[in-house]
């Protein structure tokens, strides 16, 4: 039975689906596309009208689809390193022009199967069939999938018109994501991580286009200082000069506020959203954030984004009302995971937690995307509060009080390899939650993009020893409550 997808859902799946298809349909049309680092101000590149795409947003989505290693090794094989970030290797790879794709036959035309894939073939009765020949399970003929290779999109365009070219552009994986169309400009904001000031550098040198930079220093304080305000602000300002001599056009005040007015009725709703995971049982599964958080990365700015998320608030107020939920399983435990996740291997992710009862109620890189403010000192300053950009003990306070609000019983630690400015100062925060709230916490090694880096045994174990621990806390409780 095919699962219903709410209505909310279905929204935002459109949501993306849009921004990808008209970015496309521009760049077929001679029109500018741009691909902007996720927290640059989405509001100056919509008072253009420019179509912008995600390169962090498209890693996920390459990694998810389980492309990210052989990008990864791609731009390797360019001579970037393998300790850089993950995203930033898959995207490197991306703007020289290397592309996923199905190993093809070019004498018949056909793509060559991977003998290791295909699921077992079963007979009516569910019995997997045997090969009398080899002994072994037959495998499924519709599961079968080619071999994946790399292929260079340049070397294809070069081609002349015909059989071949045909061929091998229609051999590039078709998700979208491995479909993006190349920048005319790259927007970079280095609040997210510094990674992205050589990453965006790289790019623009690549590709030979215009590279917009808004530095914003990393605050050593809980409250912004007024001097950063005005620098960023200033950045703000070259920002548009460079943006109205890139397009041609003036910048347009009217479309800048309405696009502001989005930005922030999108990150209400986002945040609404993410405030529904404080009810216990909680009327979602914490892995719903992950997978919504291309659209709140990929079109904050824009009324249909906004939209959607109302739409899929009401959903989750149903699923409160009629006492559902989107975890397909009992909850009985509630964990913060503090991190990215490890887009490759979600279902590796997912399935001890379900085994064990355990569902994410609390993330710090979800709500992180909520910028909201009244006027521009307070949007230079909610875009100076990126995870990353803050001191310690602002994240420690951010953390704890999501813990709190959100009910956990321990804390789900991934010390990703490919961010380290996030994972360094991972085992202080650790030391903290336990000593502060008094619940466990599990550390597991992984990485948001490259599968090589992540130990299913480990994170396995890990996880067990969370939930025995968290029940230990829990017996431990009830018997002081006696």
């Amino acid at each position: 039975m095919a699962k219903t997808v709410s209505p909310g859902v279905l929204a935002l799946r459109k949501v993306v689906e849009d921004v990808y298809a008209d970015a496309r349909t521009a760049k077929a049309e001679g029109k500018l596309v741009g691909w902007s680092s996720s927290k640059f101000p989405c509001e100056l590149a919509e008072a253009f009208d420019l179509n912008v795409m995600y390169p962090e947003n498209q890693a996920a989505g390459i990694a998810a689809n389980r492309d990210g290693e052989i990008m990864c090794k791609a731009a390797e094989d360019l001579g970037f390193d393998n300790d850089i970030c993950g995203y930033a290797r898959i995207s490197l790879a991306y703007a020289a022009g290397k592309r996923a794709s199905r190993k093809l036959d070019l004498e018949t035309g056909e793509y060559v199967i991977d003998p290791t894939s295909g699921k077992p073939l079963k007979d009516e009765n569910g019995n997997v069939v045997i090969d009398p020949e080899t002994g072994k399970p037959k495998k499924d003929p519709k599961t079968m999938q080619p071999y994946t290779v790399i292929d260079d999109i340049h070397e294809i365009e070069a081609l002349p018109e015909g059989r071949e070219k045909e061929l091998r552009k229609a051999a590039i994986k078709p998700y979208r994501q491995m479909q993006m169309p190349q920048p005319d400009f790259v927007l970079c904001c280095n609040n997210i991580c510094n990674c992205m000031t050589k990453w965006y550098e790289n790019i623009a040198r690549m590709c030979n286009i215009p590279l917009i930079m808004i530095d914003i220093p990393y605050n050593n304080t809980v409250e912004v200082a007024d001097t950063n305000v005005a620098y960023i602000r200033s950045q703000f300002d070259a920002a548009i000069k460079q943006l109205e001599e890139l397009t041609g056009k003036k910048f347009d005040e009217k479309k800048f506020e309405h696009a502001c007015a989005n930005a922030n009725r999108t990150a209400q709703n986002w945040l609404k959203v993410c405030d529904y995971l404080q009810y216990k049982p909680a009327p979602m599964s914490g892995f719903d954030l992950f997978n919504h958080m291309a659209d709140v990365v990929t079109a904050r700015g824009k009324t249909e984004a906004a939209d959607a998320f109302e739409l899929l608030e009401q959903d989750l107020e149903e699923n409160i009302k009629n006492g559902t939920s989107t975890l397909p399983f009992p909850e009985q435990y509630r964990v913060m995971f503090e991190g990215i996740p490890c887009w490759p291997k979600l279902p590796n992710l997912f399935k001890p937690l379900k085994e064990n009862g355990v569902n994410v109620t609390a993330v710090v890189y979800a709500p992180a995307f909520g910028f909201v403010y009244n006027n521009m000192d307070e949007m230079v300053r909610a875009y100076c509060k990126a995870p990353n950009s803050v001191c310690i003990e602002q994240g420690v306070d951010w953390r704890e009080g999501i813990c709190k609000a959100n009910k956990v019983d321990g804390v789900l630690v991934h010390y990703n390899r490919s961010c380290k400015p996030w994972s360094g100062y991972m085992a202080e925060m650790q030391r903290r939650f336990t000593a502060d709230l008094g619940i466990p916490c599990a550390g597991f090694d992984g990485d948001q993009a490259d599968p090589r880096n992540f130990n299913e045994a480990q994170y396995m174990t890990r996880v067990q020893g969370l939930v025995e621990a968290m029940e230990a806390n829990k017996t431990l409780k009830e018997g002081e409550d006696k």
